[in-house]
């Protein structure tokens, strides 16, 4: 179960890295992938 959670996370991060390089300096963009990213935190994801 943990080793499924952490490729979870891995994954997750990956797919992060590649929506800010599409973004291609989209400040916008940039910005809601970031809130995205903190309200995963807070929830615990």
């Amino acid at each position: 179960m943990e080793k499924e959670k952490e490729r979870d996370q891995t994954s997750q991060g990956l797919n992060q890295i590649f929506e800010i390089i599409n973004a291609k300096g989209d400040e916008g963009e940039l910005k809601q992938i970031l809130e995205e990213d903190e309200a995963e935190e807070k929830e615990g994801k």
